[in-house]
């Protein structure tokens, strides 16, 4: 008997894709990527983890597909403006924008590669604007790399901090200011000179994710011809 003829006999409902997709979205609102599990899914979705296996192989590829549908929502509606340099910063931000509404899926895309649409419209702007650079054609896909990484990880960073619950983030923050100010100065000078102006990791993040970026696309202008 296969899996069909048995949802028919318990009168178990078939779920699609994309309904799929979408408990598995709200489910990673409140618990991230590594405790996430498919039989949990099927719980939710009152079934049992091997109906889902049709639909997706492993936790990898359906942790990918939820992370590929982030990617499709942020180029929806997306049209380049202005130079290379603002097109791909206006990329990167936009994609920031809309991993900081499901945070714990921007180390799912750090993490693994993704062959989905939204992983593919994102490649191409990015491709395309580094073409209209004037970058010789055998210097982009080094510089696609670094560049995709370097949000891919800026993204994941900021996550990292935003998925904690507010008690531990303030403790963070406390700790952070008791290391600091209480620094001796004779084993730490330079961090007992700074000391009331060095700020925690979670402080500025657009700034800082903006500062980065812009100084590695000044780096790619510096090999334009």
């Amino acid at each position: 008997m296969n899996l069909d003829e048995r949802d028919e006999m318990t009168g178990r409902r078939r779920w699609s894709t994309e309904e799929i997709l979408d408990t598995a979205a709200e489910l990673l609102r409140t618990t991230d990527a590594e405790s996430f599990s498919v039989r949990k899914l099927a719980a939710a979705l009152g079934t049992d983890s091997s109906s889902l296996y049709r639909h997706f192989r492993n936790k990898t590829e359906l942790l990918r597909a939820v992370a590929d549908r982030i990617l499709l929502a942020a180029m929806d509606g997306y049209h380049p403006e202005g130079d290379w340099k603002q097109r791909i910063t206006g990329l990167a931000l936009r994609l920031r924008e809309s991993f900081g509404e499901q945070p714990q899926l921007a180390t799912v895309w750090g993490r693994y590669a993704s062959s989905g649409t939204g992983s593919r419209l994102f490649m191409e702007e990015l491709l395309q604007a580094l073409r209209a650079s004037g970058l010789p054609d055998e210097k982009i896909p080094v510089r696609y790399h670094r560049i995709a990484i370097l949000i891919a990880a800026l993204i994941a960073s900021e996550a990292g901090t935003s998925t904690l619950p507010p008690a531990e983030y303030e403790q963070g923050l406390e700790l952070f200011r008791v290391a600091v100010l209480g620094a001796d100065p004779d084993r730490f000078p330079a961090l007992a000179q700074f000391a009331r102006d060095v700020r925690p990791l979670g402080a500025d993040r657009r700034a800082a994710f903006e500062e980065v970026l812009a100084a590695q696309l000044a780096d790619v202008e510096a090999q334009i011809p």
